[in-house]
């Protein structure tokens, strides 16, 4: 009886480091979350982007496709979310346009049930890779939900909160 007992306590705290280590492993990897990056070869606002998200710690591919527009429709994104380049993550996540690291990792520590991504529409100044000196205009990121329909997921009305 000792060791039923015995095993039964260590198989549960076994389960438990077990899933500790899950959970410690999947929040470091939000921002080691590998991506995938699609591309003009010409856009330099992209390329400033990927030096953006690199910086922050994530770990970044770049294809440069011969049919961008594919890319996006074969993503989901439509038309009304698009913008310069888009990425896919490890995990199937996309991300749309020039989305600031800080909200890329937020979304991936803990994604919105039914998620796809995220989008920022456009290419809103000031949005990282969009930098022109002191020129911002606010912009929406959006959260893509898996039915297509979308939701703010932030509002970003200064320069300053991108990179807090």
């Amino acid at each position: 009886m000792g060791y039923l007992r015995f095993l039964t306590v260590f198989v549960l705290s076994l389960g438990a480091v077990v899933h500790s280590g899950e959970a410690e492993h999947a929040a470091g990897q939000a921002g080691k979350s590998g991506m995938e990056v699609f591309k003009s070869p010409t856009c330099g606002c992209c390329t400033k982007w990927v030096e953006h998200v690199q910086s922050a710690g994530f770990e970044v591919a770049v294809n440069h496709p011969a049919d961008l527009d594919r890319i996006k429709t074969d993503h989901g994104i439509a038309s009304h979310y698009q913008s310069c380049h888009t990425t896919v993550t490890r995990e199937g996540y996309v991300f749309e346009g020039h989305i600031p690291a800080r909200y890329l990792q937020e979304f991936l520590s803990n994604p919105p049930e039914n998620a796809r991504g995220l989008a920022v529409p456009g290419m809103p100044a000031g949005s990282p890779g969009m930098e022109m000196g002191r020129r911002f205009s606010p912009y929406r990121i959006f959260v893509l939900k898996t039915d297509g329909s979308r939701e703010v997921f932030r509002e970003v009305l200064s320069a300053g909160e991108q990179y807090q």
